[in-house]
């Protein structure tokens, strides 16, 4: 073990815990220094609404119902299947136009759990090269054979389909609809029509698009009016909602086979009542912030504006640097500047496209986005750094 953590250290690779707090749009480290969060997954900027807790708090507090709500003490198929998740998969529902709808303790535990539920030894799944680490474990966890086709390729996905369907019984694609790492998106139209044309079954990982986008925050596939398209739609509630969890939209058939056969829901314990009662509060209020997700537009395109280097087309932006050590060393003159953005390495991306993944949020104003660029450019200038190309990502 020793010698294995040493040479992580060498190359750069090494991870540790960093202690700190979050208050709104900014980072308050262990020194007590405070820095601008560029790497946080608040989008809509709800951590920055304290008017939000008091509200929520005084729901819960005001209650007649003093049932205990701090912890499930069990799994949902025992004794944790609460109200509180009855309701929120009723409310999910109704936003979806009356699709089933199954909350689970995270997206990892949803990835992890759902495609090796339903694809079995005689299917096949074919995956976006670029999907997030939890899918590509659900991959190794199913007991079908899988393949990846190009990042966006949907020529390649058609290939393999082409190539392999008569010698498999189901075909399921996966990807995301808003890339983790990349912040771009998936050509989820053209998705839906090679899936409908062999016949092959959807899933979209919808973790970073659903607050962003659409009329009511339901994510890219609302924004595309395609959400009676996709067979199944995953959604976390830890990010653009602030909460805890994760939720998937599919047939009453599927939801189904996923209560009989996901591991990552049977054999868990349930999210405490609390944290589901925030999630349906904080997805309620979601629905209604359009105005937010119009701000977290505008500031979006003023930082591209700004920095036309950077990659991605959604409120995630990487700046490929591609070395791991000029990554680290971009990442720490940052924070000399104010800037929190956390670098982020192999293997969590490609060898050779080491980046700075900066994500904006509503909570941001013009000056935070100004002093965000004249970071970038300050820091890449001090230390001599050249971005990567887009061809280069």
């Amino acid at each position: 073990m020793e010698k294995i953590l040493e040479q992580l250290k060498k190359e750069g690779l090494f991870r540790a815990l960093t202690p700190c707090r979050n208050r709104g749009k900014y980072l308050i480290a262990p020194d007590g220094a405070e820095y601008l969060n560029f790497s946080s997954n608040d989008y809509l900027g709800l951590s920055a609404m304290p008017e939000l807790q008091e509200e929520f708090l005084e729901l819960i507090c005001g209650s007649k119902d003093k049932s205990f709500l701090f912890g499930s003490t069990s799994s949902r198929l025992i004794t944790g299947n609460f109200p509180e998740f009855e309701a929120f998969e009723s409310d999910i529902s109704s936003a979806y136009g009356g699709r089933a709808a199954l909350v689970f303790n995270s997206g990892y535990h949803a990835n992890t759990g759902i495609l090796p539920a339903l694809a079995e030894a005689e299917d096949l799944i074919l995956a976006d090269k670029l999907v997030h680490a939890s899918i590509i474990d659900a991959l190794r966890l199913s007991k079908c054979k899988f393949m990846r086709f190009a990042h966006n390729d949907c020529g390649h996905l058609e290939k393999l389909i082409k190539a392999n369907r008569d010698k498999y019984r189901r075909i399921f694609i996966a990807t995301e609809s808003v890339f983790s790492m990349d912040g771009d998106f998936a050509n989820l139209r053209e998705l839906v029509e090679i899936k409908e044309r062999y016949g092959a079954f959807l899933y979209v990982d919808e973790a970073h698009a659903v607050g962003v986008f659409g009329d009511t925050g339901l994510g890219l596939v609302e924004e595309l009016s395609l959400t009676d398209k996709i067979d199944l739609i995953m959604c976390t509630l830890g990010k653009a909602l602030a909460g805890e969890g994760a939720y998937a939209v599919c047939s009453k058939e599927v939801r189904d086979m996923l209560i009989n056969f996901s591991r990552s829901l049977i054999f868990t314990t349930a999210m405490p009542p609390v944290n589901v009662m925030w999630d349906n509060f904080a997805f309620g209020k979601m629905r209604g912030f359009s105005g937010r997700r119009k701000a977290l537009a505008e500031n979006m395109a003023r930082l591209r504006g700004e920095i036309p280097e950077l990659g991605g087309q959604s409120q995630i932006a990487p700046l490929v640097i591609g070395s791991n050590a000029e990554t680290l060393a971009f990442s720490d003159e940052l924070k000399r500047l104010g800037i929190w953005g956390s670098p982020i390495r192999h293997p969590t991306v490609p060898s050779g496209t080491a980046r700075v993944r900066f994500s904006v949020c509503a909570s941001h104003d013009v000056r935070d986005v100004k002093k965000l660029a004249e970071a970038i450019l300050n820091a890449a200038e001090r230390l001599g750094i050249k971005f990567a190309e887009e061809g280069q990502r």
